[in-house]
């Protein structure tokens, strides 16, 4: 009995405090609103912070909120209504989306396969890396397909999604990126929902198709990550 109620205790502890933190970084975002302080980087900064100052390894905080994780599949859904938001602009482009969208997508896995080849990673290191430029529902689900760490590719996007936002308009400047469709697809595609959020604070045009290129980026690489990955296998 006193087994089960402590294993209750923590459950309830660390999803409410998973919860709580999230809601704490989009109030600091509300306030400051930087890429740095995008609850994406700013709630998992305080989850870890707070799980190194109680002990508490990952493996027992994931075993306690995998439920928060297993939501993301449902999540996947909402990624349709930029799709059918913007279909008019889907219209308009669609060949460019198709080139756009194809060369993003092999760009990003051949060179993390390259990156991981070069530093010998394991495996599941390797599989977890490959659809680090996609945003993290779908890519949780790619790097389940290919035999990853769904946990781990969520922080390689992550990682990929903030160092994205943060170069982003430095490289507009460096490739003499003025169209709307140019800066927005080029956000959505290197820098998926993180991304997307910056584009939003650079201009409502650029985070339309930013938003539209993640959502059919995300769509195109769950379907393709497998079949590439034994093409490269």
């Amino acid at each position: 009995m006193t087994t089960a109620f402590n294993t209750v205790t923590q459950w309830l502890f660390w999803s409410g405090a998973t919860i709580a933190l999230y809601v704490v970084g989009k109030a600091i975002y509300r306030r400051w609103r930087r890429w740095c302080t995008t609850p994406v980087i700013v709630a998992p900064a305080l989850v870890v912070a707070l799980a190194v100052a109680l002990g508490e390894s990952y493996r027992d905080y994931i075993g306690q909120t995998g439920w928060l994780v297993t939501l993301l599949g449902p999540a996947i859904v909402s990624f349709s209504i930029p799709i059918w938001e913007h279909r008019a602009l889907i219209r308009r482009y669609w060949p460019l989306l198709v080139v756009g969208i194809t060369a993003g997508s092999v760009t990003s896995v051949v060179s993390a396969w390259l990156l991981a080849s070069a530093l010998q990673l394991d495996h599941a290191l390797r599989m977890s890396l490959l659809p680090r430029s996609i945003s993290t529902p779908f890519a949780m689900s790619a790097s389940g397909q290919i035999g990853g760490i769904p946990e781990l590719t969520a922080v390689f996007v992550i990682l990929t999604g903030v160092f994205g936002a943060a170069v982003g308009e430095n490289m507009f400047k460096l490739l003499g990126l003025r169209s709307v469709m140019a800066r927005g697809a080029m956000m959505g595609m290197a820098a998926h929902g993180v991304g997307t959020a910056r584009a939003y604070q650079i201009g409502r045009d650029e985070g339309a198709v930013s938003s539209v290129v993640m959502s059919l980026a995300g769509l195109c690489n769950v379907l393709a990550t497998p079949i590439l990955f034994h093409w490269l296998g």
